[in-house]
């Protein structure tokens, strides 16, 4: 490690602190050939007499960190490719045989979701060819975990879309919303708070957290297509766009 100015460089060996500031008088192939003090000389003067370039430097390296996560984050996605866009447990909402797909990590508590479900329904309502794949992913408490299992309990009754947007629109979600929401719906209300509480609809649940820890989500919503993950509530355009360049890359 090379302390400069009482800072220590944790990542860069003098070698490659060199040649990352390109520092005149010691070419990165003769650094590791100098003593160390020598080494730390140069750059001490160096950065005295330049220090606008720690910046330069501290930003290069942040641009490296955050090209090797994306990268890393797009190998995780490639390699549960199955799990994000054909697990037959998953509803999904739009086409169901359509030609992108959109994967959703979601929070039925979480603000941001509900200010994206007028953005996901115009998408399905605009674009014929759009499946949208609902992750439950609930991490903002007990409701959250509620409204989940009794998300995916409707879902065995075929009645996951409604019971999704009517979920959305509840300020707050216990025992009697959820069966004044299943009555409302026509679903059978004894039949879904016992599915609510089976292994399928725990291990389906636990099964989409950890794919999110999997993939680097920790918050909500979350959104997948293609290779790219798209954090936070991404505007409507963005959105289209990015569905617009898979269906391009696909071939569709």
């Amino acid at each position: 490690m090379i302390r400069i100015n009482g800072m220590v460089s944790r990542t860069l060996g003098l070698a490659a602190l060199a040649a990352a500031l390109a520092l005149p008088g010691i070419p990165a192939r003769a650094a590791d050939e100098l003593p160390q003090a020598e080494v730390e000389r140069i750059v001490r003067e160096y950065l005295l007499r330049e220090p606008e370039v720690i910046m330069q430097a501290i930003e290069e390296l942040q641009r490296r960190r955050d090209m090797a996560a994306s990268e890393q984050q797009r190998d995780q996605i490639v390699a549960n490719r199955s799990m994000l866009v054909a697990d037959p447990r998953d509803p999904a909402i739009g086409n169901p045989d359509g030609d992108v797909t959109l994967v959703e990590f979601f929070d039925y508590r979480c603000g941001y979701c509900r200010a994206m479900v007028d953005s996901l329904s115009e998408l399905i309502e605009t674009d014929s060819g759009l499946r949208v794949v609902m992750k439950e992913f609930p991490i903002l408490g007990p409701e959250s975990l509620l409204a989940a299992k009794a998300a995916l309990a409707a879902d065995r009754q075929g009645g996951y879309s409604a019971m999704h947007f009517a979920l959305m629109a509840e300020d707050r979600i216990d025992d009697a919303t959820i069966r004044r929401l299943a009555a409302a719906n026509d679903l059978d209300v004894d039949q879904l708070m016992a599915d609510m509480e089976s292994e399928p609809v725990r291990a389906h649940i636990q099964d989409n957290i950890r794919l999110a820890q999997s993939l680097g989500i920790s918050g909500t919503p979350s959104f997948v297509v293609g290779e790219t993950l798209l954090p936070g509530a991404v505007p409507l355009a963005a959105l289209n766009e990015h569905i617009d360049a898979e269906r391009a890359a696909s071939g569709g």
